[in-house]
Formats: C-alpha cells, sequence, structure tokens
C-alpha cells in the first residue's frame, strides 16, 4: 500500500485536534446520525437480514480460502470476453501499467469513477506526474478534489464539509478545472447538484478514457459490478472509448447467485436503499455498444499478506459499505482524516495496518483507534469481527517494541509476580491503602492513560482486608 497522507501524525495527535473543531464534530455528528438512522430501518424491513449477513460471510470466507483459484477463473473468463487483465503487486506496478495504458491512447485527460483502490495507491498523483490530468465525477469526490482536501469516509468522502463550504469551494474553484459555477450559486442542494453537473457533463462527453474500481468481480463470468448513487458511474463506463478498472483481488466472488447476497445488504448497509439507483455491470467488450478496449489491473498490495493472517484476513470480507463508520463514537468525534489513511473507521483500523504494515507510527496507533464496544461488528453485513482484530494487531504492535510497550510489558511481568504471591499481594494491598491520600492523580509515566482517563480512588482498606472482619 501506497504511504500515510504527507504530514499526518499518529492517530492520537490527529484526533486530539480533531476533536477540538466544533464545526467538523457538528458535521460529523449530523451526517453519521442521518445515515445511522436510515440503515436501522432499511435493514429492519428484511426479515431474513441474519441469514444473508451469516451467507454474506460464508460466501466471503470460501473465496479467500480458494482465491487462487477464482482468480484464475476470472482472468480466464475477462479474456475470453475481450478485455486484457493485468497482475499488479503493489502501487507502484499497478500506477505504472495504468498510466501506460493512458499514454498509449495518446489522451492527456481521463474520468474516474470513485474508487477506494485508486486512492490507496495514489493514481492521480502518478498521472499527473505523467501531464495526465484525472477528473474526479462523483459528487463528493469531485468536493474533494476542487478544494485539494482528502477524503474522510468510504461511502461519503466529503462529510466534513458542510453545505456553505461546498458552495464556496465549488465558486472559487469550479472554474479552474472545467466549466465555472452559475453565477450567483447558492447552497441549496439543489443548486450545488445542478453546478456540478454542468461541470461534469462536459467532462463526460470530451473524455476518451474512463478509470473505475469495482465493487464485485463474478469469476463464472468476468463480469464487474459497480454500484452507485448519481448516475455519473454508468456515464464513465460506456462513454469512453478505453475503460481501465483497478480492483483489490479480494473482490471476486464466485458466481452470479454469490452476487445477489451482496446486492441486497450492501445498499441497505451503505445508503439505506433496498436497491441502488445505478448498478452498472460489465464483462469485456462489445462492437459498438460502450468501450472499445477493456482492461483489468488486479491489485495485491499488501491483500497477500493480510491473507495469511488467520484472524486478520476478515478484514477482506469488508464489501465499503461504511456502516461500522457511522455507529463507531470514536469516528463520529476524531474523523475520517484523523486515520491518516483513505480507509478510515473501525474498519480502516484494521484494514490499513495489514495492507501497510506497522513501521510507521500512525499505522502503529491505528489498532488503539477504539474504545472496543462492538457496534462496529454488530452493524457488518459480513459479520467482520472488527474488536477481535483490533485486538489482535494491538498485539502485534505491542510485540514489536518500543518505549511505551517496554513498560507495558515489564509492569505487566511485575503484576504476574505479584498475583503470583498471595502474601505479597496483601501486604501492597495494605500498603496501597494506608499511603492513598499520598497518591498522585496523574503518576509519572502513566501520561497516555491520564490523559483521558481519571485514576480510581482506592478504598480504605481491601476486599480481602473487608472479608476477614466482617465473614470470617
Amino acid at each position: 500500500m501506497s504511504g500515510t497522507f504527507l504530514g499526518m501524525p499518529a492517530f492520537p495527535e490527529a484526533a486530539a485536534e480533531a476533536v477540538a473543531d466544533p464545526v467538523l464534530r457538528a458535521n460529523l455528528r449530523h451526517a453519521t446520525h442521518t445515515i445511522r438512522h436510515k440503515r436501522a430501518r432499511a435493514v429492519a424491513e428484511l426479515d431474513d437480514w441474519a441469514l444473508l449477513r451469516e451467507a454474506g460471510k460464508r460466501i466471503k470466507d470460501r473465496t479467500l480460502r480458494h482465491l487462487d483459484t477464482y482468480l484464475v477463473e476470472l482472468e480466464a473468463a475477462v479474456t475470453a470476453a475481450g478485455g486484457t487483465v493485468h497482475w499488479a503487486a503493489d502501487a507502484g506496478e499497478a500506477n505504472r501499467i495504468v498510466t501506460d495504458l493512458v499514454k498509449a491512447t495518446g489522451e492527456r485527460e481521463v474520468v474516474k469513477v470513485k474508487s477506494m483502490a485508486t486512492q490507496e495507491i495514489g493514481l492521480n498523483e502518478a498521472l499527473a506526474a505523467e501531464g495526465i490530468a484525472a477528473y474526479e465525477t462523483d459528487l463528493a469526490e469531485l468536493i474533494v478534489q476542487l478544494g485539494e482536501d482528502r477524503p474522510s469516509h468510504i461511502l461519503v468522502p466529503a462529510i466534513h464539509r458542510n453545505r456553505g463550504e461546498i458552495r464556496d469551494i465549488f465558486r472559487d474553484r469550479m472554474a479552474g478545472w472545467g466549466r465555472p459555477a452559475p453565477e450567483g450559486l447558492t447552497d441549496a442542494p439543489a443548486d450545488l447538484a445542478e453546478a456540478a453537473r454542468l461541470h461534469l457533463r462536459e467532462k463526460f462527453l470530451s473524455a476518451k478514457v474512463g478509470i473505475s474500481g469495482a465493487n464485485f468481480m463474478v469469476a463464472e463470468t468476468g463480469t464487474l459490478v459497480v454500484v452507485e448513487s448519481e448516475g455519473n458511474g454508468r456515464m464513465c463506463l460506456t462513454l469512453p472509448e478505453t475503460l481501465i478498472s483497478v480492483v483489490g483481488i479480494e473482490k471476486v466472488v464466485p458466481t452470479w447467485r454469490d452476487l445477489e447476497v451482496f446486492l441486497q445488504t450492501l445498499p441497505r448497509s451503505s445508503t439505506a436503499e433496498r436497491m441502488n439507483p445505478y448498478t452498472s455491470m460489465w464483462t469485456g467488450t462489445t462492437d459498438a455498444d460502450g468501450p472499445a478496449a477493456f482492461h483489468l489491473v488486479l491489485l495485491d498490495n499488501g491483500r497477500t499478506a493480510a491473507l495469511a493472517d488467520e484472524v486478520g484476513r476478515q478484514a477482506l470480507r469488508c464489501i465499503r459499505c461504511s456502516a461500522c463508520l457511522n455507529v463507531c463514537p470514536v469516528y463520529e468525534r476524531a474523523g475520517g482524516h484523523a486515520y491518516g489513511s483513505v480507509y478510515p473507521g473501525p474498519i480502516g483500523a484494521i484494514l490499513t495496518p495489514q495492507l501497510r504494515g506497522t513501521a510507521s507510527d500512525i499505522d502503529a496507533s491505528l489498532p488503539y483507534a477504539s474504545s472496543l464496544c462492538g457496534a462496529c461488528y454488530e452493524v457488518c453485513p459480513v459479520a467482520i469481527d472488527i474488536p477481535e482484530v483490533l485486538v489482535h494487531l494491538r498485539g502485534k504492535v505491542a510485540g514489536q517494541g518500543g518505549k511505551g510497550h517496554r513498560v507495558e510489558r515489564a509492569a505487566v511481568r511485575a503484576a504476574t509476580w505479584l498475583l503470583d504471591h498471595p502474601t505479597a499481594l496483601a501486604a501492597g494491598e495494605r500498603l496501597a491503602s494506608a499511603t492513598r491520600k499520598a497518591h498522585p492523580a496523574r503518576p509519572p509515566g502513566a501520561g497516555a492513560w491520564t490523559d483521558g482517563r481519571d485514576l480510581p480512588e482506592l478504598p480504605e482498606r481491601s476486599f480481602r482486608d473487608w472479608w476477614r472482619k466482617n465473614r470470617a
């Protein structure tokens, strides 16, 4: 996986700064609460939701166990349908493949469907380095791009912006990327959507190359699937002469029948809809219908390493619905930028450290960016036990060492010895109770704990002494 966002500190520092921004917190609170309540109503409509959730989990687990077989099947099907398959081991290789494909067309502009995979590898920046302009066509992604910003949510990348901020971005920046915003633009949603529509329509009609990701790939037919709500994806997938899709290898499903499960659970969990307004599917190329050339770039970029972890691999079940973000109390207060990755929230806290490793401070801090309340697991449509993976990854990070973890290990060893020696434990309890008024409220070296918590007040005597006096 490509590097962290430039200049991002570890999660605790970034989150502390975000929490101090009242506008950001108000934007996040309003948006996440609205989405979570709508999702709950949509899910409640299905009596068999629990069965669909279990089916999705089992399909994904079976696919991951035999991923090599299904990917080879997918490659054969795509090739037979007139497409070309490319394999990319990492971000650099994927960027080189896509850049070379675009340059071969002679074009210097591309239109893009919203894609987490292309953000993950930094494709826009790689294309720009070669003189190729990539235009985001999803409304929220357009806002982020025009504002020279970073996405902060999987489903709604501009969730941290309010309508007034979006109006100002369109008014000030849109002309530099193409058609300017209309005169007298207001912050009414309809006016903002119309400004984006007029701006993007010119891009759709002139672009010869489209770039997409995919929500799913069906191995038995070589079909790719994109679900979206605005129609921009349909335009990008059908109008250009060349279509390049960059997709993580975990997005494959074996059969059409398997796809049926996810087309019920994904819309309800993401946009709280019974069905996405636009579900686009394409299989290779067809004469006089859609792009004349189709390229599929299958992206590893750390996924094989994650697959080897028997506990952590369940993160690869993720269908990018973002339901876990909308119920997470940490995400609601800190926002997506604090995670330093295109994958924020609970799923980002377990996926990013597996794709990128935990060598950097921010990646090592992500497994701790959670209260372990379990709300994320309860809403996940493929039953990823995010708290389990968080604890698992914390163990890995602690095993790497470092100042804080060395102190922690020393404290655990001391506690282990003390608990193994009841007489010493009893003496320690009596001493702690007798000196309780002299204990500092913030013991030296415990700042990471006491900065956000109050130490419990010691009782006058231990439970052991109380029991001896009252129950002996």
